[in-house]
């Protein structure tokens, strides 16, 4: 199976440079494209008799080297690929939203997630990466043996850029602990396993939002775009970068035990809440306000993403249960669901045959 690889650079000045340079013209060929493609899609709104057609990757690509690449020297300074994949993604944006997809695509802005992709000669040594136009560049870590990437991502965060690529990998079938496992996800506690272990989440966000805050209220009288300004912000950046770290670290160290260890087979009818995962509604549960913060500091989506391909790949099947299943409410002993169960009873207490439990506990007995 295909798996992502990515990680950092360790790149020299005038490496950085001409990063920065592909990564400019990645977003300022996005740029051109996304307003040419809003005015068509404009004229042909406002004028149903006279439509013009609407352009595909390959079109705008060569609008791109007719009208502004003449126009703008830096273009020839970079490879003709970084440009070439921007419009494609900007392709692939127009086509998810003309078939909702998703919503409009956006403009993008300089310094805001940054990135641009690059194929043609690339090579992988044994800690260090070649770059079309850019040449060797140092990595922090060994990268995998015996492998030709076709094209590769190079992405900024803060003031680190990252690499990233495909490898094919074969899967690991790993011996499992622990033959059936049911995982409850929460606020309170990333993850209950019916075995009684509890995972508390790490809970980044929460343990450094009064630094964030600090940093962001300093820089609030600051002169936009002065050098002081700019230091703040890449402090700012910095600490975000941080606490997506600090969370993708749980998530990572959860699920993976998880696939290795666990091998949950098909739930029975009737007992959904046997599988090792629910379809929560994340989105939802972000529209309540009172929720929407611990929601997006434990990463649920992340979580069940990561969880996904690491049971493809460690050899476990995995059943999501459906989100209405009354897994919280159904008692585990005698099939009773109680009526109602507000989210400050911590313990499942049956009125039917007394038994009592934690909450996330009983629904996975």
């Amino acid at each position: 199976m295909l798996l992502g690889f990515k990680t950092e650079l360790h790149p020299n000045n005038q490496q950085k440079t001409l990063l920065a340079k592909h990564a400019g013209v990645a977003r300022h060929a996005w740029n051109w494209g996304l307003w040419l493609t809003r005015n068509i899609l404009n004229h042909n709104s406002n004028n149903p008799d006279s439509k013009l057609k609407f352009p595909t990757a390959i079109d705008l690509h060569k609008l791109l080297v007719a009208m502004v690449k003449p126009n703008n020297y830096w273009y020839y300074e970079v490879s003709k690929t970084a440009p070439q994949y921007a419009l494609r993604y900007l392709s692939s944006a127009w086509k998810r939203c003309l078939s909702k997809v998703s919503g409009q695509p956006k403009f993008k802005k300089k310094g805001r997630d940054d990135s641009f992709t690059l194929d043609g000669s690339i090579s992988v040594g044994f800690k260090h990466i070649k770059l079309p136009r850019i040449g060797w560049i140092k990595t922090y870590e060994i990268l995998p043996d015996n492998i030709a990437p076709k094209s590769v991502t190079i992405s900024k965060k803060a003031d680190r850029w990252f690499v990233s690529f495909k490898i094919d990998s074969a899967s690991i079938i790993t011996e499992k602990s622990v033959d059936v496992v049911g995982v409850d996800l929460g606020v309170k506690s990333l993850a209950t396993l019916s075995t009684g272990e509890v995972f508390v989440g790490a809970k980044p966000y929460r343990k450094l939002e009064a630094k964030l805050s600090r940093l962001q209220y300093l820089n609030r009288h600051k002169v936009k775009f002065s050098n002081n300004w700019k230091k703040a912000q890449l402090k700012i950046a910095r600490l975000h970068n941080r606490i997506a770290n600090i969370r993708k670290d749980t998530l990572h160290k959860l699920t993976t035990s998880l696939a290795k260890n666990h091998n949950p087979p098909p739930s029975p009818p009737g007992r959904g809440a046997r599988g090792v995962g629910e379809d929560l509604n994340v989105s939802g549960m972000m529209s309540n306000h009172k929720l929407a913060k611990a929601v997006t500091d434990m990463g649920f989506y992340e979580f069940r993403r990561q969880l996904e391909y690491k049971c493809e790949l460690y050899g476990s099947s995995l059943t999501i249960v459906d989100r209405w299943f009354p897994s919280s409410k159904t008692c585990s002993r005698c099939g009773t669901v109680k009526e109602s169960l507000s989210l400050s009873e911590r313990v499942f207490k049956c009125e039917h045959c007394n038994f009592s439990c934690e909450r996330y506990l009983f629904a996975f007995a």
